[in-house]
């Protein structure tokens, strides 16, 4: 079985490419992200906060508990189809929900549907819960997976030598697993990152313009003040209400959720683009086992692609992006304006592509195997260039004061010769008396790999502790410290 399950749910209707061929077109994110991610959860949630709004002014002694189970069996029945079809009458979307409700529910119950909220209350906590689920439900414990997968092939590959690049030239020797260590410290870190921006998220159920102006005229009704109702409805979700709102939660919530979950889809991309690198023909470090099936060229029956990396970064350049119009959303004039209307639509899209991304690359690197020989043969290649820093520091602690000036012209010498560099360094009577102790550097460049061994399994301890061990985020999941599912409970 592929990536690509053959599109089961293609429609050739559809404008977006992330619907038809992403979020549809690969196994398991459709099922898995649209209770959280579609235009009918989006429904869903809606009516979620007003289930949660009828239980509240039930606690509160405004309406009897009857009436809140009514209502909420009311919203339990309400489909996004018949919502859309009431906007079309009333142009407001909320209205038409609340309306919607309305219409299913005796005239005892009527007047306490969506009472003293406003719709902001009601869009803007919905949006703050299914991201929230989203986040937690199925984008953290797939980053889980993926944190375990990278950890694991660190360990593996600890010791195994690999020459080192920066600028896309040979540097130091490293070992691979030091090389994915680095990936496992920037992905843990970005992963807590996106956990603590999901839990910060608010709502509110403070009316209007968040004043309370309507709970103040509930009076003497009931013994909760205006902010402890809100907190009674907000307690029901499972949420924080803001310290202070207007008419919207203050957006800044969402974006830094946004923003944690962009910069963890760059390290994401990062991986891939250097995988895809080092799977590369003259390169070839890394590499898969061929798909009987797959094609990689419609004229070279040869070709393999990395198609699956190209994919990852791909995504990601179209949606990292998406980030600029979060944070111009910031901007609403006054108490609310509208100019978020169309684009506030679009913010699921980033988590659904990451959601996509997460999978892609799991998946894709579950199936990379590493080559040794080509390692060790590109570490052979860089010869004693590799060995310049040591034959340098060395030749410091040796008392050189132009160390670094002595090797750097004994290198140069060398390239525009062809002379090895032992060679020159041997021929430079400064230098015999300090080279006995730098044949072992220079003969096997590979022992010179500093910490790197222990700094991986310090680096894969760490995140196996905080991610994966007995107190770490994939156990806070598993004892269900989050949010309740997405359905609403009538």
């Amino acid at each position: 079985m592929s990536d690509v399950d053959g599109y089961p749910r293609f429609d050739f209707d559809d404008v977006s490419p992330l619907d038809y061929r992403y979020y549809k077109g690969i196994r398991g994110v459709y099922d898995r992200a649209r209770p959280y991610a579609s235009e009918s959860a989006h429904i869903r949630y809606q009516l979620k906060v007003e289930v949660a709004l009828a239980r509240a002014l039930a606690k509160a002694g405004l309406c009897t508990a009857e009436v809140a189970d009514e209502i909420a069996a009311a919203c339990h029945e309400v489909t996004p189809e018949e919502v859309y079809l009431e906007e079309l009458r009333t142009k407001h979307h909320v209205r038409a929900l609340v309306n919607c409700v309305g219409r299913r529910v005796s005239e005892p119950a009527r007047p306490w549907v969506h009472l003293l909220l406003t719709s902001s209350d009601v869009t803007d906590t919905a949006a703050a819960l299914r991201l929230r689920d989203l986040t937690i439900e199925v984008l953290l414990p797939d980053l889980l997976d993926l944190a375990r997968l990278l950890i694991d092939w660190a360990r593996a590959t600890a010791e195994l030598p690999q020459v080192g690049r920066t600028h896309g030239q040979f540097a130091v020797p490293v070992t691979f697993g030091f090389t994915v260590a680095g990936y496992v410290h920037r992905l843990g870190n970005r992963i807590e990152a996106v956990e603590r921006a999901a839990h910060c998220l608010k709502g509110k159920a403070s009316g209007a313009v968040g004043a309370y102006n309507a709970h103040t005229l509930l009076g003497d009704r009931t013994t909760f003040s205006p902010e402890e109702l809100e907190q009674a409805v907000l307690g029901e979700l499972g949420i924080a209400p803001a310290a202070h709102a207007t008419q919207i939660v203050p957006p800044e919530y969402a974006g830094d959720l946004a923003w944690a979950v962009t910069s963890c889809f760059s390290v994401l991309a990062n991986i891939a683009d250097d995988v895809r690198h080092l799977m590369r023909s003259e390169i070839g470090e890394l590499g898969t086992a061929p798909d009987a099936t797959e094609v990689g060229s419609s004229t070279m029956p040869h070709k393999t692609n990395p198609f699956r990396f190209e994919m990852v970064k791909s995504l990601w350049k179209s949606f990292a992006p998406r980030l600029v119009t979060t944070l111009l959303d910031q901007v609403s004039e006054h108490q609310r304006d509208l100019t978020n209307g169309a684009s506030a639509r679009f913010a699921v899209e980033l988590f659904v592509a990451f959601s996509c991304a997460t999978t892609v690359l799991t998946r894709a690197l579950a199936a990379v195997r590493v080559n040794p020989a080509r390692m060790r043969r590109h570490l052979d290649a860089a010869g004693e260039q590799v060995t310049t820093e040591a034959l340098y520091v060395l030749l410091a602690l040796s008392g050189h004061a132009d160390a670094y000036d002595l090797v750097h012209a004994a290198v140069r010498r060398a390239q525009s010769s062809g002379e090895a560099l032992s060679g020159v360094l041997r021929a430079d009577d400064r230098l015999a008396s300090s080279l006995g102790g730098l044949s072992d550097v220079l003969v096997h460049p590979e022992s010179y790999t500093g910490l790197a061994a222990e700094r991986t399994e310090y680096v894969c301890g760490l995140w196996e502790r905080r991610l994966l061990g007995s107190d770490g985020m994939a156990a806070r999941l598993a004892r269900g410290n989050r949010p309740r599912a997405a359905e609403v409970t009538p």
